[in-house]
């Protein structure tokens, strides 16, 4: 589906998915840690945004393997 929208394959390699994984739990454990602290909203935006991105992109664009 992304190729016929893109016109090129958009795949990412689990290399880079483990990666980006690992990328959005450390942002969602700061998320949590800064909340719990009650810390400055804009910090949350960040890590929360972070994080909710890149586990958007790892459910949407397909794992090559």
């Amino acid at each position: 589906m992304i190729e016929n929208l893109t016109g090129s394959p958009l795949t990412l390699s689990p290399l880079m998915a483990t990666t980006l994984f690992v990328i959005a739990c450390l942002a969602g454990y700061r998320y949590r840690s800064v909340w719990k602290a009650e810390g400055p909203r804009v910090q949350l935006w960040i890590f929360g945004l972070i994080a909710a991105v890149i586990l958007l992109v790892l459910g949407l664009v397909p794992v090559k393997g």
